[in-house]
């Protein structure tokens, strides 16, 4: 059975084939095409933490594709009323896939450990393959050809640049962090980058001239995310030096793109006049997080027999190498 749990469960090749199937399903959306690929099918969403992107763009995608979703909070009694083994194997009864939003990587991991529903990482506190997916469909809807390309995470070595950085990885990207040495990424997690990827050129740093000389994309996240409310004073302090502002900003090359994972503290990690610039991209970064959740979607189907290749390309879908 296939996970999605991080980035690490796929290969190249099956990255390329998610992004090119999100980038056809995103052209025939806009010709007005909603294919009913996974009619009579469930999604089964079981979150710990708030959210809307997450939310409402698994929803809809499988809206479109044909399929149904149910939402799961705490009132289910997970992790309370019953145990993980019990929730998951009667979940699985009723549900195709499940997308989990947690607090911890290891409840996913539990989660996936039975096998018995594909599960789906829609964020924990290691990582957030959904979003890295929809960060790499963007950077090539503005750029084509991501080989080679720079972008500049700004911010600490959190969830989103862990993915990030794996997913540039993977794509032939220079990565680089930029933020407060006692916040950089652990040797550890980028050790297991290099471990898989030994070209991956991943460089962290407190120099902005540094780490945004010749960044395409400069991307960054809140300060403090959920879960961190108790050391917001401290990373305040420590993070205001790097406020993407337009004098941060003029260190990266001309055109550079701005992308935020959302939801944004204007006027702490990022200012109104960057967020709000010609260059900023972020609500398109916003909407690929539907379209590459699709593609995440219609592979998926494909690895579990629940959608045949004839389906797809009986509506004109070119099926990449690394769908079957």
């Amino acid at each position: 059975m296939r996970h999605f749990i991080s980035l690490f469960d796929i290969s190249q090749q099956e990255l390329h084939a998610i992004l090119s199937l999100a980038e056809q399903v995103k052209t025939l959306l806009a010709e007005g095409r909603r294919p009913a690929w996974l009619a009579r099918q469930m999604l089964a969403l079981l979150f710990e933490k708030p959210s809307l992107r997450t939310r409402v763009s698994f929803e809809a995608g499988m809206t479109q594709l044909g399929g149904t979703v149910t939402f799961l909070g705490q009132e289910v009694g997970w992790q309370s009323r019953e145990t993980t083994a019990d929730f998951v194997r009667v979940i699985a009864q009723y549900a195709d896939y499940l997308v989990c939003r947690a607090k911890s990587h290891v409840t996913v991991q539990d989660l996936a450990s039975f096998d018995c529903i594909p599960i789906i990482n829609g964020l924990t506190d290691v990582a957030h393959p959904c979003q890295a997916l929809a960060d790499l469909l963007t950077m090539q809807q503005f750029c084509g050809s991501t080989a080679g390309k720079q972008v500049t995470f700004v911010g600490d070595g959190n969830n989103v640049a862990r993915s990030l950085a794996l997913i540039c990885a993977m794509v032939g990207m220079r990565f680089r962090l930029l933020g407060p040495q006692d916040y950089f990424m652990s040797d550890e997690a980028v050790g297991a980058i290099l471990q898989r990827y030994p070209n991956a050129d991943i460089v962290q740093s407190v120099d902005a001239a540094q780490a945004l000389g010749g960044a395409d994309f400069l991307y960054t996240d809140v300060w403090t995310s959920m879960g961190q409310e108790a050391e917001e004073a401290n990373r305040r302090a420590a993070f205001a030096p790097f406020q993407v502002n337009e004098q941060l900003v003029s260190h990266a090359a001309p055109g550079c793109r701005i992308l935020h994972c959302l939801p944004a503290h204007r006027g702490d990690e990022i200012t109104d006049a960057v967020i709000d610039s010609p260059n900023s991209v972020v609500v398109e970064q916003a909407g690929n997080r539907m379209h590459a959740q699709k593609g995440l979607l219609i592979w998926m189907a494909l690895q579990h027999g629940q959608l045949t290749a004839s389906e797809l390309e009986n509506e004109g879908l070119q099926l990449p190498v690394g769908t079957s």
